[in-house]
């Protein structure tokens, strides 16, 4: 088997509005719309919305996600950080900052409870380092 594609798909009560909030932050283009369902793109990498209730979800599991954090590294965090703390639409919920762990990050608060990490690895402190595979 050879994977072509592994990608998020979040369920929303408000695609539209959801699609919205991810396209516009994120700068990511539509490759398809629809009342039910959008999908986006930057580079190889994708994003959905579905509706909650959509068809295809088998029953019982017709829910949006909670307690969910999406990582989005990106290689310069500091324009993108400038860029969307001018928005008053958007929330952001932790400050940027630099993690001895590796990471220069930011979190806004993203639809339905979900939040939005946008992150840019840092070489992380001696501590962190060998937690590290050599793949990494």
């Amino acid at each position: 088997m050879t994977m072509t594609s592994l990608y998020p798909v979040l369920m929303s009560r408000q695609v539209t509005e959801t699609a919205a909030f991810y396209r516009d932050t994120l700068d990511l283009t539509v490759t398809y719309e629809a009342s039910d369902y959008v999908s986006m793109r930057s580079g190889a990498f994708e994003l959905a919305i579905l509706a909650h209730d959509h068809h295809s979800i088998p029953a019982g599991y017709h829910m949006v996600p909670a307690g969910l954090i999406l990582n989005f590294e990106v290689d310069d965090v500091d324009p993108l950080h400038q860029r969307l703390a001018g928005r008053p639409e958007v929330m952001i919920v932790q400050a940027l900052r630099d993690e001895p762990f590796g990471q220069r990050h930011f979190i806004v608060g993203a639809p339905e409870g979900m939040l939005l990490d946008i992150i840019q690895p840092i070489e992380p402190a001696a501590e962190f380092a060998a937690n590290f595979t050599a793949d990494a």
